[in-house]
């Protein structure tokens, strides 16, 4: 049976399938993570930082389990889907103290710091459940978590993650083949949620928050996931917002989307 199959970026053929029943056979009683990190290893499947991609590995294998292709040991524990379940952020009390004034007044007391893995990613998660309009999501993959301060008081929130898999504007004008766009898409990061508190009416404070990330990030990431970022990018709900302050910060206007989501199986 000859077989050629795409998933993740990753092709897969008639010799692979083999590997994998191999991998199981003479594994009997491991647990489907035994598996799938044992095949990520022989693959050399890893993201950029050197860990190994188990979970879309995972993935691969339920859906050749689906497809009638193997036969995966049993589940060693059955529990429930945890992003279906996942409960709302904790709420974290915060200072709301109304801040109203000029920018210049405040500049030198402003800090932007990366708050992942530490106490005040709570805050974080808390500030974004409450006071944007989209709410708090987990975030899937690569992604760092912002809080700006003032005083040591929360101003604002910026989020980032994984790129989406292709976006035809972007494609275009950064000019690289689908296979370029494999290779290097992990040094882009998207900007997931960007959130001025609701108490802070400061003008110019957003596109001055959007010039301290771009100028941190990549060293902020490259700390995390052992790779810098060269793209930043987002999208702007065009009838909510005009997107001014993103023109300010020197950002870029490619175009509109064409939404197809994420990993738009027409483009993978």
């Amino acid at each position: 049976m000859k077989l050629d199959l795409v998933y993740r970026g990753r092709h897969l053929n008639s010799e692979d399938i083999v590997l994998i029943k191999k991998v199981i056979a003479n594994n009997p009683g491991k647990s489907r993570r035994f598996i799938s990190e044992e095949l990520c290893r022989q693959w050399n499947w890893r993201q950029q930082n050197g860990a190994l991609k188990d979970m879309i590995c995972r993935g691969l294998l339920l859906r050749l389990e689906r497809e009638g292709l193997i036969t995966l040991p049993p589940r060693k524990q059955l529990t429930n889907n945890p992003f279906r379940n996942r409960k709302p952020p904790e709420f974290v009390k915060a200072d709301q103290t109304p801040i109203a004034c000029n920018l210049k007044d405040m500049k030198q007391a402003i800090q932007l710091a990366s708050i992942r893995r530490t106490n005040l990613e709570r805050l974080y998660n808390s500030l974004i459940h409450e006071h944007h309009y989209l709410g708090y999501t987990q975030p899937v993959g690569e992604n760092l978590k912002y809080i700006a301060t003032f005083n040591g008081s929360p101003i604002a929130c910026i989020g980032w993650s994984s790129p989406a898999w292709y976006i035809g504007c972007r494609d275009r004008f950064i000019g690289w083949s689908a296979e370029v766009r494999k290779k290097n898409l992990h040094l882009i990061a998207y900007q997931t949620r960007f959130l001025i508190l609701p108490w802070v009416s400061v003008p110019c404070l957003a596109s001055h928050l959007l010039g301290i990330c771009a100028r941190i990030i990549s060293a902020d990431w490259m700390s995390f996931y052992n790779h810098p970022i060269y793209f930043l990018e987002t999208f702007v709900d065009t009838e909510r917002f005009s997107g001014i302050c993103y023109k300010a910060a020197n950002w870029v206007l490619l175009g509109k989307t064409t939404g197809r989501g994420k990993l738009s199986p027409s483009k993978k």
